[in-house]
C-alpha cells in the first residue's frame, strides 16, 4: 500500500500542474458485489471457478464481500495524457486466503502508451471474454501478478498505410505473491519456490480494412529469479537460487541462458512459454464471424516447430557438421470459431472451439549424446517445469483451465497432472430484453495425464454452465448460475452461484 499511495502522490502532483485541470479523485467509479457458492460433489464446478481472475475457489462452499474504487483512464480521454488507478479487496470465506488483495494499481498515459504499476486484471485477446475457454497463455483463470507493464493497449495505426496495418503490445516485469500458499500446500516436502519473479510481452498486428482484418500476435512469459526447493532422490530438498539482478530481466526477455540444472545441455533460463496465435474477423451491421488459433509452445523448437539435428559423432559428437533440421507436426492447437448475430437478441454470441494439447513435440525426449547424434527434444510437458512451479499461481493455471490446475492435486505437489488432451466447447450468449442476459458453456473433455505420469486409462469429462443476469434499477444487478461436471478428470459436482452486484459513481465534494 505504501508503495501505490507513493505513486498517487506523484500522479497527484501531475495533475495538479497540468493544463485543464481535473481533480483527480472527482467522480470515482465504485462496484460493491457479494457472491455466495454452494456445491455438492468433490469441488466446486469448473465453470463456477475457472476464467475468473482467481477470485474463485473449488471448496463446495465459499463465498466473498468484495469492493472496488476506482478511476479510469477514461477520465481523460479528451487529453494527451491521463492518470488511473484503482484498488479492489475483497474478504473470502473457504478461499486460499481471508483477504484478498485483486487489484492495486495506478497508472499513466502519455498518448497511446500506458505505464501501470501493481496488480491488475488484464482482458484475454482476440477471444471472447465470456464464452471461450481461455488462453493458452495469456489467460484469465489466475489472480494478477503485480507487475510494471509499459503498454500500448488499443491498435495503434501505423502513420502512412491508410489503416490498413496496426500494431499493440506490451512489456511486463512483476513478482508473484504465492510463496506462503505454496510452503502451506506442499508442506514443505515437494518443489516449491520462493520470490518468483514473472515476465510477460506481447506484441499483435492487424491487418486490414475496417471489416475484414487479420490479427497475428506473439504472447510470452517467463518464471525466472527468486530460490527453487526441489526434492532430491534421497528425500532431502535442495534448493537452487537463481539470477534475479539485470542479468537475469535480460535472460528473461531474450529467452537465453540456462539452468544450474541443465548441465551440458543448456535450455533457457527459467520457465520460458508462450502462443502463437492469430484470428480472421469479418464484420458487418448485422452479423460478423471470425475464426481464431491459438499454438502453445514450451521452447524454441516448439516455437519454430524445427530443431537442429546435424551433430557429428564419435569425438565430434557435439559439432555441428551437416545442415540437417527435425521438423515437427503442427498438432497441437486451439482452434476457434465465434458468430454474432446482432439483430437476433435472443441467441447473439456463438462460440465453439476444438482444443488438442496430446502431441507436444513427440513422447521421445533426448539430446544428442556420443553415442546417440540425434537430436530429438519433445516431451514438452505442458505447463510443468523441473525447477518451477509450472505456469500457475495459487494453484490455479494462468493460461486454459482445461489444463487441470494443481489445486485439485491431493497429493501436495504443485504441477499440472493432466495436460496431455482434446476437448470440444460451445458457448452461447444472449440477451432477450435490456435488463436480461444469460450465457451457457458445455465442454467435453479427455484427458490422458502426462507422458511422465499417463492416466492408466483415459479420462472423461463434461462441464456445463447456465447463467443468468438480470440488470435492476438503480444500477443494482442480480445473477444466478447453476453448473456441474460429470466424469473422471473432476468427479461428479453439482453447484449453484448467487452474486449480488452494485456500481455507481462517488461524488467527491470539493
Amino acid at each position: 500500500m505504501k508503495f501505490l499511495t507513493t505513486i498517487l502522490a506523484v500522479l497527484s502532483t501531475l495533475g495538479a500542474t497540468a493544463q485543464q485541470k481535473r481533480p483527480l479523485f472527482d467522480s470515482l467509479s465504485y462496484h460493491v458485489e457479494m457472491q455466495t457458492t454452494l456445491s455438492d460433489g468433490d469441488n466446486t464446478p469448473l465453470w463456477l471457478n475457472a476464467n475468473r481472475h482467481g477470485l474463485s475457489s473449488l471448496k463446495t462452499a465459499n463465498g466473498y464481500l468484495r469492493g472496488a474504487v476506482s478511476r479510469p483512464l477514461e477520465r481523460d480521454s479528451l487529453r494527451r495524457w491521463g492518470i488511473g488507478y484503482g484498488l479492489d479487496v475483497a474478504l473470502a470465506a473457504g478461499f486460499t486466503s481471508t483477504l484478498v488483495v485483486q487489484q492495486a494499481y495506478a497508472e499513466v498515459r502519455w498518448l497511446h502508451g500506458v505505464l501501470t504499476a501493481g496488480s491488475r486484471e488484464y482482458p484475454m485477446e482476440l477471444k471472447n471474454q465470456q464464452l471461450s475457454t481461455g488462453s493458452q497463455m495469456l489467460g484469465i483463470n489466475a489472480r494478477p501478478v503485480p507487475q510494471l507493464r509499459l503498454a500500448l493497449p488499443e491498435y495503434w495505426k501505423i502513420p502512412g498505410l491508410k489503416g490498413w496495418l496496426a500494431f499493440k503490445g506490451h512489456v511486463a516485469y512483476g513478482m508473484q505473491t504465492d510463496d506462503g500458499w505454496q510452503k502451506d500446500f506442499t508442506q514443505r516436502a515437494n518443489r516449491y519456490t520462493e520470490h518468483t519473479l514473472f515476465h510477460s510481452k506481447a506484441g499483435y498486428l492487424r491487418i486490414g480494412p475496417k471489416n475484414i482484418t487479420l490479427e497475428l500476435g506473439l504472447e510470452m512469459a517467463a518464471q525466472f529469479g527468486g530460490k527453487s526447493y526441489v526434492r532430491e532422490a534421497n528425500g532431502n530438498m535442495v534448493a537452487y537460487t537463481a539470477d534475479q539482478g539485470l542479468k537475469g530481466f535480460a535472460e528473461a526477455f531474450f529467452s537465453g541462458g540456462s539452468d544450474r540444472i541443465d548441465g551440458n545441455y543448456h535450455n533457457s533460463s527459467g520457465n520460458t512459454m508462450g502462443s502463437w496465435v492469430a484470428r480472421f474477423n469479418m464484420e458487418y451491421s448485422s452479423w460478423g464471424i471470425a475464426l481464431y488459433g491459438d499454438h502453445y509452445f514450451e521452447d524454441h523448437s516448439a516455437m519454430f516447430q524445427v530443431d537442429y539435428d546435424g551433430y557429428g559423432s564419435g569425438d565430434n559428437w557435439d559439432r555441428k557438421e551437416r545442415m540437417r533440421f527435425f521438423l515437427y507436426d503442427l498438432k497441437d492447437m486451439l482452434l476457434g470459431m465465434e458468430l454474432k448475430l446482432k439483430k437476433f437478441p435472443w441467441m447473439s454470441n456463438v462460440v465453439v472451439e476444438y482444443l488438442s494439447t496430446k502431441y507436444q513435440s513427440g513422447p521421445v525426449y533426448h539430446d544428442h549424446t556420443k553415442y546417440i547424434s540425434d537430436h530429438i527434444s519433445g516431451y514438452d510437458d505442458y505447463y510443468n517445469h523441473t525447477l518451477f512451479t509450472g505456469n500457475q499461481h495459487w494453484g490455479m493455471v494462468m493460461g486454459n483451465p482445461l489444463y487441470r490446475s494443481p489445486l485439485y492435486n491431493t497429493d501436495g505437489l504443485i504441477r499440472v497432472e493432466n495436460n496431455r488432451l482434446t476437448a470440444w466447447h460451445i458457448g452461447l450468449a444472449g440477451q432477450p430484453c435490456s435488463r436480461l442476459a444469460y450465457r451457457l458453456l458445455a465442454t467435453w473433455q479427455r484427458g490422458y495425464g502426462t507422458y511422465s505420469r499417463p492416466f492408466r486409462d483415459p479420462e472423461e469429462n463434461v462441464s456445463m454452465l447456465g447463467e443468468v443476469a438480470f440488470r435492476l434499477p438503480h444500477q443494482w444487478a442480480l445473477k444466478g448460475a447453476a453448473a456441474f461436471d460429470s466424469g473422471k478428470i473432476y468427479s461428479r459436482n453439482f453447484g449453484v452461484q448467487l452474486t449480488v452486484v452494485k456500481t455507481g459513481t462517488l461524488k467527491v465534494k470539493r
